[in-house]
């Protein structure tokens, strides 16, 4: 049994896995049919089911951060997921504009800078996705942007200079995820909806639900080929 979830229901061999246990229940409502709840224990809720296609799928929340996707992705390939997609949000580093989706090549994960430490400090050696799976999903949405991210450890404030990095958008959990499932045996990659961006705002809640469906949808049929 694994350590942090607790399943009700069989776990699909391909899952999305997505941060708020609220957008698993959206995206669960959006793609599956007559869904199934296959975990809340701690809050991740997840639920699993058939998509249009026929294509079992799971929909999982792994909870904010690195640390909290990499243990959920550890247990769901104990469950056997074998690939995932990841559904989430970052900020806009550059000219991504709030409800642009951004597929992501490679996550730098980046610790300290933003609170108090040395912002000097270099990022770690990044993070990639799967190739097949990216591949795809650029199939799916040739209009969504390609580049890699930054992936902190606190939430980013623009105020805070990051040292210098080639990244598109910052967010706190995509690193944390691509290195979990590599040493689990899991293919990996990730859509994220631009959230925000400094001088543009944020995303209103029917807006972010909107892009959410729509990379959702994506993912679901990347996974169900």
């Amino acid at each position: 049994m694994p350590a942090r979830l607790r399943p009700t229901a069989p776990i699909a061999a391909d899952a999305i896995l997505v941060g708020d246990p609220g957008r698993a229940l959206m995206l669960a409502q959006e793609l599956l049919q007559q869904p199934k709840m296959s975990n809340h224990a701690r809050g991740l809720w997840g639920y699993t089911g058939l998509t249009e296609e026929g294509h079992e799928l799971t929909i999982q929340a792994t909870g904010m951060g690195g640390p909290s996707a990499a243990v959920v992705v550890a247990d769901l390939a104990e469950l056997g997921v074998r690939r995932a997609i990841r559904v989430g949000t970052c900020t806009s580093l550059g000219d991504l504009e709030p409800a642009d989706l951004l597929i992501v090549t490679e996550a730098q994960p980046f610790r300290g800078s933003l609170v108090g430490t040395d912002p000097t400090k270099e990022p770690r050696n990044e993070e990639r996705a799967d190739g097949g799976l990216m591949t795809d999903l650029v199939e799916a949405l040739p209009t969504a942007r390609r580049g890699p991210v930054v992936s902190l450890d606190s939430l980013y404030r623009p105020e805070r200079d990051l040292p210098p990095i080639s990244a598109e958008a910052a967010d706190m959990q995509t690193a944390g995820l691509f290195a979990g499932a590599a040493e689990h045996g899991v293919a990996v990659a990730a859509l994220l909806i631009v959230f925000e961006k400094s001088d543009s705002g944020q995303l209103r809640d029917e807006e972010l639900e909107e892009a959410a469906k729509r990379a959702g949808a994506a993912a679901s049929t990347v996974l169900s080929t």
